[in-house]
């Protein structure tokens, strides 16, 4: 006898979440959700590990809905933090559409505009709310902001929130928050370390892990240039966005906020069609703007920051390219799960330069797999190092071995110690 699909009613979700569900084109639960949903209904803490494109934010949405069943009361009882304006935005847009056949309120806070209105519509009353950790605690510091009732508390890109950048500002939260709440951590990525820190904010947590941690999904194909220097890297990007049809909806990721806005420049000269760029220097208006534009699909390329590599969820992008490659491996993970989302498949292009193939094997390591190296295309015209970024490039690799192997010298310390020898000899001269 064949096995049965899963469905959303073997969940128990009740009439109105499920016809939202199905509005939303969900026809059946994904692996976390299935998982996930049925422990955060029992009341339990969890920690939930997925892949990129797979549902999380369902994952959590759903059985939070049923458990606050209906509006009540004035202050927020379910609390999502998350790390950027784009992924609160993201969020908000799972929490329309499956909170569509109930009466529960919601908002959302957030950085770069000023918080008159943020402040009006949490006065009106809400039940849920969906906040940045620096908004949220502007708030509550202008005793704008009432946390004394909140039940479920959920860190959405967990790993990040566990971070160094963020870990003060979650700990000040938690102190404010009462000490009975169910907590939920969602990422698909959680290095040991902080791993190991979550053990501090769960309370013998149910782990739904459905795939090893930094598993990138299979839907997308990975492959890997390795590119001599920046001015060939940008002629190999162009080359490659001449093809319209293959690469019909793109995101380019950069490392920094000048490299973004240099790239696009430089793609808009070579007319490769409308581009747009975020980070975090851009206003929040023009932030959403291009991400609205992106996601209808009158702009084909997108160039960003790893600002926005956890809050796009576009299903149709067909390709994202590295055009750097990020210093932490699990930023790889989390730019390339913007491809291959929602059943589609999807490319990952990276371009590598010599001193970031160190970074492409931690990478590897991290996922548990390679990526493909292919061969530069031959209309491809490579243009010579100069002489100030081969020393950059070269000085890093130099670092990187000092770091992989402490006993190694580096061919700088040692024209640096002849140096030294040659003036201590002419002393000894003297």
């Amino acid at each position: 006898m064949a096995a049965t699909s899963p469905s959303f009613q073997a969940l128990q979700l009740n009439k109105g979440l499920l016809q939202a569900v199905q509005e939303a084109g969900y026809t059946t639960p994904t692996p976390i959700q299935q998982k996930a949903i049925p422990l955060i209904l029992q009341g339990h803490d969890v920690l939930g590990i997925a892949q990129t494109g797979t549902g999380k934010t369902a994952a959590y949405l759903l059985p939070l809905l049923m458990q606050l069943k209906h509006a009540t009361g004035t202050y927020p009882r379910a609390l999502i933090l998350a790390t950027s304006k784009e992924l609160v935005i993201q969020i908000a847009y799972s929490l329309v559409a499956l909170a569509k056949y109930t009466n529960l309120r919601h908002a959302c806070l957030y950085g770069g505009i000023g918080p008159t209105q943020q402040i009006e519509i949490v006065n009106q009353g809400i039940d849920l709310l969906v906040a940045t950790p620096g908004r949220l605690l502007d708030l509550y510091h202008r005793n704008a902001l009432h946390l004394r009732v909140v039940k479920h508390l959920v860190l959405d890109e967990a790993d990040k929130l566990l971070g160094i950048s963020f870990l003060p500002q979650l700990r000040s939260i938690l102190e404010v928050l009462p000490s009975k709440r169910q907590q939920l951590l969602f990422s698909a990525t959680m290095a040991a370390q902080v791993m190991k820190l979550s053990e501090e904010f769960l309370a013998w947590p149910e782990k739904a892990i459905i795939t090893p941690q930094a598993t990138p999904g299979a839907a997308v194909s990975q492959q890997c240039y390795q590119v001599p220097n920046i001015a060939t890297k940008a002629r190999l990007l162009a080359l490659l966005l001449t093809d319209t049809a293959v690469f019909s909806r793109v995101i380019v990721f950069t490392r920094t906020r000048k490299t973004a806005e240099h790239t696009a420049h430089f793609l808009r000269r070579k007319a490769t069609g409308e581009v747009r760029v975020i980070h975090a220097n851009k206003g929040q208006n023009t932030r959403i703007n291009a991400l609205n534009a992106f996601q209808a699909g009158t702009v084909r390329i997108l160039v960003a920051t790893d600002v926005a590599a956890r809050g796009i969820d576009v299903s149709q992008v067909s390709h994202v390219i590295n055009f750097e490659v990020p210093n932490l491996p699990a930023e790889y993970v989390h730019r390339i799960g913007r491809t291959g989302r929602a059943d589609n498949t999807g490319q990952a292009i990276t371009l590598a330069n010599p001193s970031e193939v160190y970074y492409i094997r931690q990478i590897e390591k991290l996922m548990r797999q390679k990526i493909s190296v292919v061969a530069l295309p031959p209309a491809l015209v490579v243009t010579p190092t100069s002489f100030e970024e081969g020393q950059v490039m070269a000085q890093t690799i130099d670092w990187q071995r000092q770091k992989e192997d402490p006993s190694y010298q580096g061919a700088f310390h040692k024209k640096k110690s002849k140096v030294v020898s040659k003036e201590s000899y002419t002393r000894k001269r003297e």
